[in-house]
């Protein structure tokens, strides 16, 4: 009998169209782990949704030498303002899910998902949660020439003077401009918004007494404030911030319903490999509770967090749920 006759169907049959497929697949996957377990093989882009000088760019900038360290790789930061961070945020949705471009998101990401009706991504599903790696309370701060020292002032000036008041902010949808608006829900005072492209712009123009305040991230606002260039109302979060123990936060001074704090994390696209996000989640989080990273953002106002992967989406979760309310009971929404 000719063994090669035998043989000749038997090879026909394994290597047949089904077969085929699935060795294919078990190569790509075969490929996929081994791909993953190398990154990162070059140098990575983290995404910043505003301009340089803001709060993003304040917690990136220490963390960057000792992250590089970690990776391995160059970690390069990529600007890119505009639309309270949902152009950032969109191109992130767009990108490849191989972990090499990442992006610094704040608590606007979870307030655009109601304030703008129509985003070119899903807030949830289009993201891999990577780590949250710090809070950060607002300051409620204004130029020297402002005509009130407190949030009683304030309220009493807004009322006796209801067209006067302006509030700038970091740009639409920003955690500063709808701090505004649950500010304006919570008193009755009215006062319109001025959204500049950042914070920094925003800083610049309370200090040329263009606006009247700003809910300003604490870390931007606090060098002005200490310089005396502008005068500190009032925090933003449930307790005084130990950068400023002798400015009351606006719940004690007679808004009981008003509590706002920041907070920023890692995101990386929909679909990347779990063994990649664990990769960037242990660099982020060891870079973050390096003592001398560490220090310097507390310097700076931020309280260090760093979480897993699973408890950062758990926490943008609640975050989309808090924030619709809010939007809702400001009525505020963007185009």
């Amino acid at each position: 009998m000719n063994l090669a006759a035998l043989t000749f169907p038997l090879t026909q049959t394994l290597l047949s169209k089904p077969w085929r497929l699935t060795l294919g697949a078990l190569a790509l996957c075969t490929a996929a782990v081994s791909q993953a377990q190398s990154f990162p093989t070059q140098p990575i882009t983290m995404l910043i949704p505003y301009p340089p000088g803001g709060s993003a760019d304040m917690l990136a900038r220490p963390m960057l030498a000792m992250l590089q360290k970690e990776l391995g790789q160059t970690v390069v930061l990529d600007y890119k303002a505009g639309a309270g961070g949902t152009i950032a945020t969109g191109m992130l949705a767009r990108a490849k899910p191989d972990g090499y471009t990442i992006l610094m998101v704040l608590a606007a990401h979870a307030i655009n998902a109601s304030l703008y009706p129509k985003l070119p991504y899903d807030a949830r599903k289009d993201f891999a949660p990577v780590s949250m790696l710090a809070t950060l309370p607002l300051l409620l701060a204004g130029p020297l020439t402002t005509p009130f020292n407190t949030v009683p002032e304030l309220i009493a000036y807004g009322r006796a003077n209801p067209d006067k008041l302006t509030f700038a902010s970091a740009g639409n949808g920003n955690t500063s401009h709808l701090a505004g608006e649950i500010f304006k829900t919570a008193t009755g005072v009215k006062m319109l918004h001025i959204p500049y492209k950042g914070s920094s712009p925003a800083v610049v123009a309370m200090l040329g007494g263009e606006v009247s305040m700003m809910f300003d991230s604490i870390s931007t606002s606090l060098v002005q404030v200490k310089a005396g260039k502008l005068k500190a109302v009032a925090v933003t979060g449930d307790k005084r911030s130990p950068l400023l123990p002798d400015v009351p936060t606006v719940k004690e001074s007679g808004v009981p319903s008003f509590v706002v704090n920041g907070w920023y994390g890692i995101l990386a696209p929909a679909g990347t490999p779990p063994e990649v996000v664990a990769k960037l989640n242990q660099a982020l989080n060891k870079t973050v509770r390096d003592a001398k990273v560490a220090a310097q953002l507390t310097e700076y106002g931020y309280d260090v967090v760093g979480t897993t992967p699973e408890a950062f989406g758990r926490h943008i979760d609640a975050e989309l749920v808090r924030w619709k309310d809010a939007v809702q009971a400001s009525g505020a929404k963007l185009e």
